[in-house]
């Protein structure tokens, strides 16, 4: 199998219409505010939500029109004021792996350009991973990551978030009663979207607010229901918003360390020149549930050369002793421009032994969707945030 690339977008663009807000993305609060505003009597609120979010994200409907046990009256007057259409695809590409990457585009947002952003599925033996992004752009700048060589543009509404999971239950078939593409690879049982990833395109923790909300539609036991067992929150280390996170989100924590000296980190990975190393696992001790059974994953890409000697390794298990955690050994995936190259096999292989003998599980992270820049660190747009004087122009015309 090679890797194809999917054109979705039509052969002409459509007229703009005239935007109406989505309801996709809302809490069950907001919902029924929504409801409300468009004449649903506060004694059938409660029942209404409860009626539209089974609609929303148990069966998948894009459409008001196929909630065939809401009134007719009461869809017309929801498809008036509001919009449950998914994002713009623009391109699917699909690796020789199984692994597929969308090219999504949302709207504009006051006054400025439409944005792109991309989505990542990866499918593996008992479970579907889906790496979702948080921001167009990133203002982390690792220099190791090609995310990172796009300024940020703007961050993504909880719509826009929990809008990504939809497209993917959508185009793999995932919903009820939906056709899976041919030849899809998919889990063989149970969900092909089983785990959600925020390790796309930006930094959650610099969008916690959004994220929060999200996620929390996607945890929602009524609907999507994802365990928060299986959401995952991958940070560089804001590390003043690790502890609300744990809190007020819940998931599992992943944090990108990728050195273990905190010169090296500040040029890999340059927020640890505000919260260096043994502040940020400090965060991490004190991380709200943290236990065996619910573990932190350190991620940490092999660079040849750089920082995957076995005195790092040793280094390594020194300064996570006392934390329940997991080391994610990532192949450095390389990207046009890019200054580092990937550690040899035989050397991850080796600096994965040292971690495991010292009790901790370090998992290889086989590379996926390489062929088509899917790949962890590979991610980047071509949006761009508009001059002042590009907005003030948009906005008068």
């Amino acid at each position: 199998m090679t890797a194809t690339l999917i054109d979705m977008r039509p052969a002409a663009e459509p007229a703009a219409a005239p935007e109406r807000p989505s309801l996709i993305g809302l809490d069950r609060a907001g919902l029924g505010a929504a409801l409300a505003a468009a004449g649903v009597p506060e004694r059938q609120v409660r029942m209404r939500v409860a009626q539209l979010w089974h609609w929303l994200y148990v069966r998948g409907a894009a459409g008001f029109e196929a909630m065939t046990n809401v009134s007719k009256p009461l869809r017309e007057a929801l498809a008036e004021r509001y919009t449950l259409a998914r994002p713009e695809i623009v391109a699917e590409q699909v690796s020789a792996d199984g692994t597929r990457k969308w090219l999504l585009r949302f709207p504009a947002r006051g006054a400025g350009r439409p944005v792109d952003i991309e989505t990542v599925y990866i499918p593996e033996e008992g479970r579907g991973t889906l790496c979702v992004s948080s921001q167009v752009g990133c203002t982390l700048t690792c220099s190791f990551c090609h995310t990172g060589t796009q300024k940020l543009v703007r961050n993504l509404t909880a719509e826009e978030i929990v809008a990504q999971v939809l497209v993917a239950r959508d185009r793999l078939g995932d919903f009820p009663d939906a056709a899976t593409p041919a030849g899809a690879i998919v889990p063989a049982e149970g969900r092909f979207v089983s785990n959600v990833v925020m390790m796309g395109m930006g930094e959650p923790l610099y969008n916690f607010d959004n994220v929060r909300q999200g996620l929390a539609v996607v945890a929602d036991g009524e609907g999507l229901a994802l365990s928060k067992r299986r959401i995952t929150l991958s940070t560089s280390g804001v590390v003043p918003m690790i502890p609300k996170a744990g809190a007020e989100i819940g998931s599992m924590l992943a944090i990108s360390l990728h050195a273990v000296r905190d010169e090296l980190r500040d040029e890999l990975v340059p927020i640890n020149k505000k919260w260096p190393i043994a502040e940020l696992l400090d965060a991490c001790r004190a991380y709200p549930g943290l236990s065996n059974a619910r573990r932190i994953t350190f991620e940490y890409v092999m660079l040849k050369g750089v920082n995957d000697s076995l005195a790092d390794a040793r280094e390594l298990v020194r300064l996570l002793k006392g934390i329940p955690a997991k080391i994610n050994l990532i192949p450095f995936n390389p990207w046009p421009g890019s200054a580092y190259a990937c550690s040899d096999w035989e050397q991850i292989e080796t600096f994965a032994d040292v971690v495991n003998r010292a009790g901790y599980a370090s998992p290889i992270r086989t590379p996926r969707g390489r062929d088509i820049l899917a790949a962890c660190g590979q991610l980047k747009s071509a949006s761009e945030r508009m001059r002042k004087v590009e907005r003030e122009a948009l906005a008068q015309a």
